[in-house]
């Protein structure tokens, strides 16, 4: 593992015994990581170690999961403001001790003002950077009425829930190197696309130790904590949000803001061989379908046999993750706007006959390879969390790219999504991750676009097995497709399902994009078959917790990140 994510040790101020836990009279100078840890009683992993502990500390003052899991996400929107955020959204899957599986959906949705070709020029063509950055590529955010959601799944007092995040931003915390170079590197984005200069902006550049401190996002979520839901999408929130949407000429109005409801939606549960029952989150999560199609077809070609990333298991993953994402392009997007044929395309005869395409000896070819027949009448963050008590909760969020549209909400403190760009532009025109799609995921005003967020629940004989999931834009379901066959197929430890070198097949482009460490002689295979293999920078961030049948807990962060692994 890479020794640089090993720099900080931990000190941290706690009342205990107080109604505010991570009482805070100072910013946080150093803390440490921990990418392995093994307990009884209950874990939280998630991409910045001040988060995962102020999810940690909510279970250690009797809390459960999803208190855990609300602490945590909060804080990420302080501690980690490339991807956790206010200003997104995202999906939550839990699986609660008492047997219920929960899916709630608070994806960004397009503003009522917009419209199907608002990002096209006068002659139909896209044009470059409209959806991506800046007050018009936002969404409107979905993150808070997320949370409260799900918050009543939970068991503390809001208050005590917020106030790790509200220290945090008020007091500060000390950036880690890898902070330092993202912000470092966005500086001159944060001065494009700001109407007033955010706290972002340091002219003579960050660096590891810098003390972040961000009083407006202080006061937003206190507004939050003192009034609700009502604390973001309406009164003084509300208008500072419009305001800059006003200043930057975007499309987010009182009345988005006010009608903004998340949605508690059917889960996507589907078998996997005998033993295995997978819970992952329904459309507008692409992953709903590509998960269960990509297990599905490799579910009877004896996959352990092959042997982890040899030339016959990356051949035959990377095919079938060519078929599912060719499905993605032409039927998936948001079904309360799109009648998506879902039985079909997961459905066994379906996946039978997809897998006519595939051949033993050779790459397939996108360009004759498209979507079924059927015949019907990357920056984002992931965390994990659990507790004793056997609850389960896997969720990710997004800003869509790092630092979302790079737009900060001026007196709000909070940075605006851009994900208007997961929506079609135009049918048959890559956005920024290449993905094509069609009128499936064409803009509508009030519409959800589609995601590739994939958060993911395996019981095994019903009891809870794995919770995971990833960030990584289109990459994000095979990755999660991927360390779930390593760990059930393959046999491999949860770290080395987490740091093993990943792969990626979206269809479109017809690139096998692999990991820099990624076996040279398994390349030079792939590419006598046909393939064209790119080697690329890390895959995702994966968080995984195991509960094993005994009841011991495994949880593993990404040595990709700055990620942490807490547990009690």
């Amino acid at each position: 593992m890479n020794p640089k994510y090993y720099i900080f040790t931990i000190l941290l101020i706690i009342e205990s015994g107080s109604s505010t836990v991570f009482a805070q009279r100072n910013p946080v100078l150093t803390y440490h990581f921990k990418k392995h840890v093994i307990c009884r009683n209950g874990a939280v992993v998630s991409a910045h170690p001040l988060a995962s502990i102020a999810g940690l500390q909510m279970l250690k003052q009797g809390g459960n999961a999803v208190d855990a899991a609300i602490a945590t996400q909060l804080a990420l929107a302080v501690v980690y403001p490339g991807a956790g955020n206010i200003g997104g959204g995202g999906f939550m899957v839990a699986r609660l001790a008492n047997g219920s599986n929960i899916t709630i959906d608070f994806r960004e949705k397009a503003p009522a003002a917009a419209y199907r070709n608002m990002y096209l020029d006068s002659n139909q063509n896209v044009i470059p950077g409209k959806s991506e950055n800046g007050h018009l590529a936002a969404g409107v955010p979905g993150s808070v009425a997320g949370i409260f959601s799900y918050y009543k799944y939970a068991k503390l007092p809001f208050s005590k829930l917020i106030g790790p995040a509200i220290n945090l931003a008020d007091k500060g915390f000390a950036i880690t190197a890898a902070e330092a170079s993202d912000l470092n590197d966005h500086q001159e984005d944060f001065k494009k696309y700001n109407s007033r200069l955010p706290v972002f902006v340091k002219n003579s550049g960050w660096k590891a130790g810098d003390i972040l401190i961000q009083k407006d996002l202080a006061k937003t979520l206190r507004r939050i904590r003192d009034q609700g839901v009502r604390g973001f999408y309406e009164g003084e929130t509300a208008r500072l949000i419009v305001e800059e949407m006003h200043r930057g000429k975007g499309l987010i109005s009182y009345g988005d803001l006010k009608n903004y409801s998340a949605k508690e939606r059917v889960p996507m549960l589907f078998t996997f061989k005998k033993d295995y029952s997978i819970i992952t989150m329904p459309l507008p999560s692409s992953g709903g379908i590509l998960l269960p199609q990509m297990m599905r077809m490799v579910e009877d070609r004896n996959l352990n046999q092959f042997g982890f990333e040899t030339t016959e298991s990356v051949h035959l993953m990377a095919e079938v993750e060519r078929l599912a994402y060719a499905d993605r392009a032409e039927y998936l997007g948001d079904v309360d706007f799109f009648k998506v044929p879902v039985k079909t395309l997961i459905s066994y005869p379906y996946l039978k006959e997809r897998m006519k395409n595939f051949n033993k000896d050779s790459a397939g070819k996108s360009d004759i390879i498209k979507a079924g027949v059927i015949h019907e009448s990357e920056e984002t963050t992931h965390f994990d969390t659990y507790d004793k008590e056997g609850n389960c909760v896997s969720i990710t969020t997004t800003l869509n790219d790092g630092y979302g549209c790079r737009t900060v909400v001026a007196g709000a403190g909070f940075l605006l999504n851009n994900e208007m760009d997961d929506f079609s532009a135009k049918p048959g025109v890559p956005n920024m991750y290449g993905a094509i799609g069609g009128d499936a995921n064409a803009i509508a005003p009030g519409k959800r676009m589609l995601s590739s967020m994939t958060p993911a629940i395996v019981l095994y004989r019903s009891k809870p097995f794995l919770v995971l999931g990833t960030p990584g834009g289109t990459t994000i379901t095979t990755s999660v497709f991927q360390t779930l066959m390593d760990i059930m197929e393959f046999g491999m430890s949860v770290s080395e399902a987490v740091n093993k070198p990943k792969f990626h097949h979206q269809w479109l482009p017809d690139i096998l994009y692999v990991e820099k460490d990624f076996p040279k002689p398994v390349i030079e295979q792939l590419e006598k078959m046909g393939y064209q293999v790119q080697e690329r920078e890390a895959i995702g961030r994966t968080e995984v917790i195991r509960i094993s049948l005994s009841g011991v807990v495994e949880a593993v962060a990404d040595w990709r990140g700055d990620d942490d692994a807490e547990c009690y």
